[in-house]
């Protein structure tokens, strides 16, 4: 790790005020879709695919990793190389999936959140951009990943008095001297082995008998006409597909399908049959989840995998899943939602001096889950785990997800609260993390996914354990 390090609290207003631009375009309009419109035409008049689709040569049987929202650049992003590389030793690529940079996707953060951690990966990275990339209206991204593409040139400006004048006005913007050590970053990761230039923010790659299509959904999780009539292009065909994407489409035990402008939603091109998806990977949730969904007797899995790095989102708070017929016996998360309640139950008690009053033991904090929630726990309490009303207590006030069924006069209105203004603030600095990266090992007839963790402790760096598992039966080809 560097010596010095940024510290990024998401309670810190300073920090709120420079990521305003999402909130700004849920008020005022987003713009993404034009700015997005713009970069990718300067790419094609440099020369990039028109279908900006990415041919390589690998063998039909091969493994590559992917990893999401890494770039907070403090202990949980480093604490993720060692097992990231060990895993990762014999793979051909990486695809890091949503918020390569936080705070706000500044060229100036590469060095130490990208090109630092990544320096001894030997193969290429690819990337889609997260909302926090956009923050600065993507220009570090493209200058990184797509060959060192020049700002966009500035557009006239809008009416006065209207949104869009306003959100001018309001909008955060790259400082005019951003990425002025860029080239001695690039250093870090120069070798040719290591180097990928893509078509764009969004690409689809051929990769062994395999399709990988990356999406970027900009800042408020949705695509823009012209890329979702790419998408609707590049998913024809009967090779089989991975889409990746910066908003998952199954998340906490909802489905969010991802809107097109003009009609339609990701969701309904990713299970059209004839596109022949057999996953969708999204990161922005900072955790893993995984939900097997049957789609006209196929099965397709859903995955969430945003734990490379930034904070911890809370897995205790998703209530019992039933959703799309997937039931809790087929729903896997990690962590358990038995750990994150005694982490946060950990972090809590301290910050508040009520150590005594909040701390929970994993076996009281598996305990009081199963009971609340209604499940079989994944890992048993043991026989000296009780419930009592201190626990419960302390499940209701940290948010713990309750039964469907359950009516609505015993629901705590905390949850929703807590999870978007207390999990941004869950940083720490010493283990357990919680963190987590994917390795996809492919053959012409399945690929084999499996969520690695990553803690922070010497003996998960020396044998990154594997917290879930599922073979994919790859889709015949006609």
């Amino acid at each position: 790790m560097p010596r010095r390090t940024e510290k990024i609290s998401w309670l810190d207003p300073r920090m709120l005020w420079a990521a305003r631009n999402g909130v700004l375009a849920s008020w005022l309009g987003d713009p993404t879709g034009r700015t997005r419109g713009r970069w990718v035409a300067q790419r094609a008049a440099a020369g990039a695919p028109a279908d900006k689709l990415i041919r390589r040569d690998d063998p039909d049987r091969f493994s590559f990793l992917v990893i999401g929202d890494t770039g907070e650049g403090d202990d949980p992003q480093y604490a993720v190389v060692p097992g990231f590389l060990k895993v990762g030793q014999d793979t051909r690529f990486a695809v890091l999936a949503s918020d390569v940079i936080y705070p706000v996707g500044s060229a100036d953060d590469y060095g130490t959140k990208f090109f630092r951690p990544y320096q001894d990966y030997q193969a290429p990275i690819y990337a889609i951009p997260g909302n926090h990339d956009w923050y600065e209206d993507l220009g570090g991204f493209m200058r990184v990943f797509c060959d060192d593409a020049p700002p966009l040139t500035p557009e006239p400006g809008p009416r006065p008095l209207t949104r869009a004048w306003l959100r001018s006005l309001l909008w955060h913007r790259p400082r005019p001297d951003d990425g002025r050590h860029l080239d001695e970053d690039r250093k870090l990761r120069s070798s040719p082995a290591q180097q990928a230039v893509q078509p764009g923010p969004y690409w689809a790659i051929d990769a062994g008998p395999i399709r990988i299509i990356g999406i970027d959904t900009g800042l408020l999780g949705t695509l823009d006409a012209e890329q979702g009539a790419w998408l609707r292009e590049v998913s024809k065909g009967p090779r089989p597909k991975i889409l990746v994407t910066g908003s998952p489409l199954y998340v906490d035990g909802e489905h969010h399908p991802c809107p097109i402008d003009g009609g339609g939603t990701v969701d309904d091109i990713v299970r059209d049959p004839d596109h022949h998806y057999v996953a969708a990977i999204g990161g922005d949730i900072h955790n893993y989840q995984r939900y097997p969904v049957d789609v006209d007797g196929r099965i397709i899995q859903y995955v969430v995998s945003g734990g490379g790095g930034a904070f911890m989102h809370a897995t205790h708070t998703i209530p019992r899943v039933s959703v799309a017929n997937v039931t809790e016996r087929d729903f896997r998360c990690y962590p358990l939602r038995g750990d994150s309640l005694a982490f946060y139950s950990r972090l809590y008690g301290r910050r508040l001096r009520l150590r005594r009053l909040f701390t929970l033991t994993e076996a009281e904090a598996t305990a009081v889950i199963a009971q609340r929630l209604g499940i079989t726990p994944a890992r048993a309490p043991g026989a000296g785990a009780r419930v009592t009303r201190r626990t419960r207590l302390v499940a209701s006030l940290l948010g713990t997800g309750r039964r469907p069924d359950r009516k609505a006069r015993f629901r705590l209105p905390v949850r929703k609260v807590y999870t978007q203004l207390f999990s941004p603030s869950s940083a720490t600095y010493s283990p357990p993390f919680f963190k987590c990266f994917l390795r996809l090992d492919v053959s012409p007839d399945a690929i084999r996914l499996r969520c690695h963790a990553a803690t922070g402790n010497r003996a998960q760096e020396l044998a990154p354990p594997v917290e879930d598992e599922v073979t994919i039966p790859l889709v015949p080809q006609e």
